[in-house]
């Protein structure tokens, strides 16, 4: 008989959560790339690949959630800053929906855990 894998549980963000992060910062005000980078390291994506960033924000961009254009700088080269459009607003919309359903669920599930690990701990006493 084949030995069975233990599935281990895996923790993290929901499946593309970087697009859903990239709304909300976007609208919270127009970025560029590296602006873009350290605000997702603040919002808790420390490990943010800034080639995974990038190739989001162009198939964003190539799905009309947001447009950008070239921004010169007296102090710098010129860079691509990304806003929303009103399709990408209806987005951000829907993800907000869904992370807040995701958090209820989780909510339950540990709020039921807790319950559990209570009852357990009072039986061992």
């Amino acid at each position: 008989m084949a030995r069975r894998e233990r599935e281990e549980p895996t923790g993290g963000l929901p499946k593309n959560f970087l697009r859903a992060a990239l709304l909300l910062l976007i609208a919270e005000r127009s970025s560029h790339g590296y602006d873009l980078l350290e605000r997702l390291q603040a919002l808790g994506l420390k490990n943010a690949d800034p080639g995974g960033l990038y190739r989001a924000l162009r198939a964003m961009e190539q799905e009309n959630l947001m447009r950008s254009v070239w921004q010169t700088s007296e102090i710098g080269p010129a860079r691509r800053t990304y806003e929303l459009t009103d399709e990408g607003r209806d987005w951000l919309h829907a993800w907000a929906g869904t992370l807040r359903e995701t958090s209820r669920v989780v909510e339950d599930y540990l709020g039921r855990y807790d319950a559990l690990v209570g009852r357990s701990n009072q039986r061992a006493r």
